[in-house]
This record gives structure tokens, sequence and C-alpha cells, in this order.
């Protein structure tokens, strides 16, 4: 028999069948729109990845084994999980009607006593230890091992409860589709159905953050400034621009499977699919594999030296992932690194030489904007009363900091497009050269602005994303491209 808790003796012995059966209520997917192995390994993964691998060894002891190895050394903030209010309520109503309520999980019980122990609406609990998986024909025996078949009632989520639900006196489904619906209804007299499927398809789209695509614009840069705008150009952008959002929203992916515990702390980030529990992080680990995969194939078209680029922003955005966005100043750096190498990648694909003005400008700009992005997030953490933001390598008095970084990276990145205007690349490329000092002036203007938006509290975390929403940005962006067109024409 597993090993059992509870908040009022540690080893209750069996108790006979009552008119109201005790409620046993499953924990992933019922109460817990999460999954608490997925969840335990990716919070191990995110602190020490080799520990986490090794610990992913002993899936060849079991699946049980598997969930105490890595329970042992994780640290999921329970009080953060997605756990569902109508079971939470049905609970609730449950106790007070004088009944009895078991957590009853095939997650480890490491796991399943901090939750009771939270949650304390747990008379008993029961979680997997080790060496028996408490999961579907286990689970049934288990229960009823302890109150007799008939002796108790079932709520879950998944087809391996349909075993369950043969023995218990009540069946409860939860978010259960029709299918499952129909096949609890087969094997149970009295069923109890709490709750719809999720749109799973729908938070999916939104957890490859599709609006952040608009950064991988940045690799028609090259083509662009060269005016080497043909049918081939174009076509072999856009097919760099579609490998460029696959790889990243690979990266996205992965990036919130890891940062679990720091987005659901944070006023935004909580809504995210798998902070939310809208979609189950078993996609999330699919998802990153396969997108990589994809994009990787599809890099391969554009020939070895932009695979090579591909493999080292892949490289580089996993590195931050994993350790640069926790490191102070580290991680503004590795951000404008990413949004240089797609500019690096664009004329890779076209083959158009990049010249050291556009890198410089490219870099100090996007530093800029990086350090905008930090800027925010610590003014928000400031409104929002917290002591230290997390999962970052900031304090909050370090914003003033941040804002100078952010104003003296992009007022060079200015200077440097002031001092392009006079290069001999310029002159033969535009007919009008003077009219691109139009440029610096907005620009001068945009970057003030965005600062002091951020300075305010009204910048978007993420400062391109805030741009293309942004109307004055938007103006701004029209205006730029009007003077690099008046230059150009004859």
């Amino acid at each position: 028999m597993s090993k059992t808790s509870t908040p009022t003796s540690g080893t209750k012995s069996p108790k006979p069948a009552t008119a109201k059966p005790v409620l046993a209520v499953d924990l992933d997917g019922t109460l817990l729109r999460s999954d608490m192995l997925y969840e335990s390994f990716w919070n191990l993964a995110a602190k020490d990845f080799p520990k986490a691998m090794r610990a992913a060894l002993s899936l060849g002891r079991g699946k049980a084994a598997l969930k105490r190895a890595i329970a042992q050394d994780a640290q999921v903030d329970v009080t953060l999980l997605p756990y569902n209010a109508e079971v939470l309520e049905f609970i609730k109503t449950w106790k007070s009607d004088g009944g009895t309520v078991a957590l009853v999980t095939a997650s480890d019980q490491v796991l399943a006593d901090e939750i009771a122990a939270h949650l304390g609406v747990f008379d008993e609990v029961h979680g997997s230890d080790g060496a028996r998986n408490l999961k579907g024909p286990n689970k049934a025996a288990f229960l009823c091992e302890r109150y007799g078949k008939g002796g108790f009632a079932y709520a879950g989520d998944h087809a391996a409860d349909v075993d369950v639900w043969a023995e218990a006196a009540h069946a409860v489904t939860v978010n259960a589709d029709d299918a499952l619906r129909g096949k609890a209804e087969a094997v149970a007299s009295d069923v109890t159905h709490l709750g719809h499927p999720p749109s799973t398809v729908k938070a999916a789209v939104k957890a490859l953050r599709p609006h952040q695509w608009m950064k991988n614009i940045l690799v028609f840069i090259p083509m662009l400034l060269a005016h080497n705008i043909t049918f081939g150009t174009v076509l072999t952008g856009l097919l760099a621009f579609v490998v460029f959002s696959l790889v990243a929203s690979s990266v996205y992916v992965l990036n919130d499977l890891l940062d679990l515990d720091a987005d659901r702390n944070h006023a935004r980030k909580c809504k995210r699919p798998f902070a939310a529990g809208d979609l189950p992080l078993s996609w999330g680990t699919g998802m990153a594999t396969g997108l990589l995969a994809a994009g990787a194939l599809l890099a391969l078209l554009l020939g070895p030296v932009f695979f090579f680029v591909m493999a080292c922003y892949y490289a580089a955005t996993t590195a931050y992932s994993f350790y640069f966005k926790r490191r102070a100043v580290v991680d503004v750096a590795a951000l404008a690194g990413l949004y240089t190498l797609r500019v690096i990648a664009g004329g890779v694909a076209i083959g158009v030489p990049l010249s050291p003005w556009l890198l410089a400008f490219s870099m100090f700009f996007f530093f800029a904007l990086a350090a905008v992005k930090r800027q925010a997030e610590l003014v928000d953490n400031l409104a929002a009363g917290k002591v230290k933001p997390t999962g970052r390598g900031y304090r909050n008095e370090d914003v003033a900091i941040m804002s100078q970084m952010a104003i003296g990276s992009g007022y060079v990145s200015i200077l440097l497009l002031a001092l392009y205007m006079n290069s001999p690349a310029v002159i033969e490329l535009y007919s009008n050269p003077q009219i691109l000092w139009g440029i610096c002036v907005v620009l001068l203007y945009w970057i003030s602005r965005i600062v002091l938006l951020a300075h305010r509290g009204e910048m978007h975390d993420d400062p391109i994303i805030f741009a293309v929403r942004d109307h004055i940005s938007r103006v701004c962006g029209l205006m730029v491209v009007g003077f690099a067109l008046g230059a150009s024409l004859t």
C-alpha cells in the first residue's frame, strides 16, 4: 500500500461503507489543470538541466520511480498552480454535506502531500510511492482495497479512470469530451459531469506567440538596404521568415515550460496557455521538438551557411532560456545579439554582404530595446509592490540604471546612423541622401518616447510588440519609410 498522509492522522484505517461514500479525487487534469510529472520535470530542468536528465533515466525502473526521482529534487511552488475552481467547489460541497474527501493521484506522494497541505480540504492523501504507479487498474484496486467496491465516489478526467469508475458508487467526470462521458456512463449507474473540454487548438496557437513573428521581419532589412528586391530574393526572404518563426516559436514554448513559476507570478504572463493550465504541458514538450525539426528541415533549403546561422540562433536563445535571462545585463546583451542574428540571417539567405555600419547600428539599437523591456518589467514589478522580480537577476532599484542604458545605447545607435549618412555607400545607393537625416530625427524622438513611457509604466513588456500596436509608433514607422523612399527617388 502506498504511503498515506492525512491532516488528522498518518494512517487511517479503512472505513466501512456509509450512506455517503468517500469522494476520491484525481489530481492531474482533474483538481489541477496541469500534470505534476511535467510540472516537476520542467521545474527541475530550469534549475539543473543535467540533474533533470539523470532523473529521467529512472524511467527504466518504471514510471513511479521516475516520478519519485524528479519529485525529490523539484521545487514546484504549489501555491501558484492552476487549480480547477469548479472541482474545488464540488469538494467543499461534498464536505459540507458530511462527506469525506481523499486525494488519490498517480503523482508522487511528495507532491501530493504539498498540494494537500496548501489546499487544506482533504482528509486523506494517497499518491505513487516510487514503486507502484497509482493509476488505472492500480488505482481501482487500491480504492477497492481501502474503501470496498462501491464504497467510494471518484472524480477523474482520463480514459485510464474508466477502470476506477467501474468500481465506484458514483462517477464524476471533469472536462471530459463526449466519448469519455459515454464510457463513464457505460460503466457507472450514477454519473456527474463537471466542465467541458478546453479549446486546446486556440491555446496552442496562442502558445506559438504569432504576434512575436513581427520581429522576424528583420530578415528583410539586408535586402531592402541593398535595394536588391527581386522575385527570388523576396521568396528567399519569406522562407527565411518562416524558418525563424518556427524556430522562434519552438524556443517560446520551451521558455514557457521553463518559466512556469515566474510566469504565474507575473501580472500578464500568468495568462499564457501553459502557466494558466489552458494547454497540457505534454503538448508543449512535443511542440518544442516538432517546431524545431520543421524549422531545421526548411533551413537546409537555404544552404549550409544559413543553417549554421540558425543553429547559432537556437543555441544562443536556448542558452538564454536556461541561463542568460537570469543574469543582469548579460540578458540584455543576449537579446540584442538575437535580434542582430535575424539581420545577419537575412543577409546570408540572399547572399548580401553586411556592412559594419548595419551591424553596429543593430547591436546598439536592439540593446536599447532590450533595456527598455527590462525597464518596463521593473516598473511593473514596483507598481505591483513586489520586492524582487521573479526569475531575473535584477532588483527594483535597478530601474534607473536600465533607463540610462536604454537612452545611452539608443542615442549611440542614432549617432552611428548619422555617421553612416556620410559614407560612400549611401551616396551610391540614394539619389537624395540628405533626406535620410529625417530618419535620425524620427528615431531620436521614438527612442526617447518609449523610454519615457516605460518610466511611466505605460509600456508593454516587449517594445517591438508595443510599437506594432501603438498608433504613434506606426506613424513614426511610416515616416521612416517615407524618408527612405524620398531619398531613393530620382
